[in-house]
């Protein structure tokens, strides 16, 4: 399997981003902030202006990757859809236990259902979890020879895996582009006003429609690590948001940019990501592993 080319690596500490902090601290005054972009935005301005929001946080993010651990496409699959309602740090916990039992889809197909849900159960809805990982597994093995296809026709009939993880799968294990609308896409892209839709299939063809498709993977990679360290459903930093001039939503959170850098989450603020086996880039630019289940 081959992982999809990433951008060149920043050596730069990711703490609080030099950029960041610099257009903050321009901005100490609000009201040197005017991110209002007209209503009647036109599509020519709207397409230019979310390709520069995207420019700026390849920029701020350049080591950005998927927050799940693992060593090939099978393991990416099922920790995809254990993902579901919990967080990848969770997932990334429990994982090292159930591909350290059950490697392939043949052992996994093949299991105890109680000894599965057992070792699921920190990720919650083990039950459900369960039957979907081992249905998949079973599904890899009878119908695809116990290899994850790689065609988003085949991923979604697999129990279990929508288009959301069909192309989590297909872009970081194939290199296919894809869009990922999780839920902290669906949040930055409406405050962004790049779309008004709130159906995710809608919200991936609006999107799409914005950039060329060799940027749809990446693209999802910024935007969601941009909603998990900064832009926060509930309390937005943003006083420490380095596309503050650019976003139509300024202001729903804190501005003081002092305030805000102790909003800031995961390396930005100083703390563990997701991963426990992150990888070398996010390392060289100052992330820290999470630590493994029960530790701390």
């Amino acid at each position: 399997m081959r992982a999809s080319t990433k951008r060149a690596i920043s050596k730069k500490p990711a703490i609080v981003p030099e950029k960041a902090t610099a257009s903050v601290k321009g901005a100490s005054a609000v009201k040197t902030v005017t991110p209002k972009p007209p209503t009647a935005e036109s599509r020519t301005a709207l397409v230019r202006r979310a390709r520069r929001i995207d420019r700026e946080l390849a920029d701020v993010y350049p080591y950005a990757h998927p927050e799940l651990d693992f060593d090939n496409s099978f393991q990416l699959l099922v920790a995809t859809v254990l993902s579901a309602q919990t967080t990848d740090l969770r997932v990334n916990q429990t994982t090292p236990a159930l591909f350290g039992k059950y490697p392939t889809p043949e052992d996994l197909s093949a299991a105890n259902p109680e000894e599965v849900e057992e070792i699921l159960r920190p990720c919650g809805f083990f039950r459900a979890k369960t039957k979907s990982v081992m249905g998949l597994s079973k599904a890899l093995v009878e119908n695809h020879g116990g290899e994850v296809p790689g065609r988003l026709e085949d991923l979604v009939k697999l129990p279990g895996v929508g288009r959301k993880t069909a192309f989590v799968v297909l872009g970081n294990a194939f290199g296919r582009p894809g869009i990922t609308v999780d839920t902290h896409f669906q949040r930055l892209v409406r405050r962004w006003q790049w779309t008004e839709q709130t159906d995710p299939d809608k919200i991936e063809a609006e999107i799409a429609a914005l950039f060329p498709k060799s940027d749809w993977t990446d693209l999802s990679h910024h935007v969601i690590w941009h909603g998990r360290r900064i832009c926060h459903a509930r309390k937005p930093a943003c006083g420490a948001c380095p596309i503050a001039p650019l976003c139509p939503a300024y202001g729903e959170g804190e501005t003081d940019p002092e305030k805000a850098k102790k909003l800031l989450k995961y390396e930005k603020g100083g703390f563990p990501g997701q991963r426990l086996k992150p990888p070398q880039s996010y390392l060289d630019a100052g992330g820290r592993p999470a630590p493994p289940l029960g530790a701390g």
